[in-house]
């Protein structure tokens, strides 16, 4: 049994413990794995920023500042640098498709492996210039994924959901060859125009900074 340590920390806000349930202020800032860079959520308005790694903890979260904050039509990806729970990962980003949240890029913005899969969630998705890319194969802890035929099982979770996100599974085969689990290929502006990763161009979110 794995176990998973975690502790909360809120500031910028009104803090409410009670039996262990929490009320949100502005600032959430959750340490799920002790080796995990720490979660960030930041409320501003209707833009929700958000960085550190996915783990089981994040969706919960993630609920929990939405339901404070119904206000919140953009997710903002600053620094997701990948998911350390890919299961969370995938229920966290069809929780923000099923909301209709855009999510947007900003120029300093860097995401990678799940944080890119996270970003395609957005039912509008916006990238500003300068802004990384990162997509790399998964492996179980002996294959990587372009090890497995094409047809093996073993795909089937992922390549649906860049199915469902994009339309397609193109962009799910390019990740998995872009470069092997222990490495990362950043993305090219054609690679990002070939697979469709932005809905329209980024000029309307050009008020949205990273805090």
């Amino acid at each position: 049994m794995q176990v998973f340590k975690h502790r909360w920390s809120l500031t910028a806000g009104i803090l409410v413990l009670v039996g262990g349930c929490i009320a949100l202020g502005d600032l959430l800032v959750a340490q799920d794995f002790d080796d995990a860079m720490p979660l960030t959520l930041t409320v501003e308005g209707p833009a929700l920023y958000m960085s550190g790694e996915i783990t089981p903890d994040t969706d919960d979260a993630f609920a929990a500042v939405i339901a404070a904050n119904p206000q919140i039509t953009t997710l903002i990806a600053c620094e997701i640098p990948g998911s350390l729970d890919d299961e969370t990962m995938i229920a966290l980003s069809y929780r923000v498709r099923e909301l209709g949240l855009k999510t947007h890029l900003t120029a300093r913005s860097l995401v990678a492996s799940g944080g890119t899969d996270l970003f395609l969630a957005g039912t509008v998705r916006t990238i500003a210039d300068g802004a990384k890319i990162g997509v790399h194969s998964w492996s179980d802890g002996e294959n990587d994924a372009a090890d497995f035929p094409r047809s093996s099982p073993e795909h089937a979770a992922n390549r649906q959901y860049i199915a469902d996100m994009l339309g397609d599974d193109a962009f799910y085969w390019f990740t998995i060859y872009a470069a092997p689990a222990d490495d990362m290929y950043w993305m090219t502006a054609n690679d990002i125009a070939t697979y469709g990763l932005a809905t329209q161009a980024a000029a309307s979110e050009a008020g949205f900074e990273c805090p």
